[in-house]
């Protein structure tokens, strides 16, 4: 399986920022889609941006112009720069990937996978 571990989150002051980092490991494979989604309590979990192979990106309207979401794919590594931070921005944030299992692994090759980070706890104060 890919293990995914995420990084970053914590308590800041409304108006700050925050950077979360989600590193996939495993034995071979290649991802396609990475992206982060978030839960507040309460709520269902929702997009919160997506980034493909090629670089394109989406995100959610809440998002735009604050958040960035960039990957390192030397480092199988997805970032989310968030800047400008709200309080309705509190949520666990989950990293997301989407791939396929390569020559190697112990699945069989091109067979498609998806998996979650345990989650990072974002807190904004007011």
């Amino acid at each position: 399986q890919v293990q995914l571990v995420e990084s970053g989150g914590g308590l800041v002051q409304a108006g700050g920022s925050l950077r979360l980092s989600c590193v996939a490991s495993g034995k071979s494979f290649s991802l396609n889609a990475m992206g982060w989604y978030r839960q507040a309590p309460g709520e269902q979990r929702e997009l919160v941006a997506t980034i493909t192979s090629a670089g394109s990106t989406n995100y959610a309207d809440s998002v735009k112009g604050r958040f960035t979401i960039s990957r390192d794919n030397a480092k199988n590594t997805v970032y989310l720069q968030m800047n400008r931070l709200k309080p309705e921005d509190t949520a666990v944030y989950y990293c997301n990937v989407q791939g396929q299992w390569l020559p190697g692994s112990s699945f069989p090759a091109g067979k498609r996978f998806q998996s979650w980070g345990q989650g990072t706890q974002v807190t904004v104060s007011s």
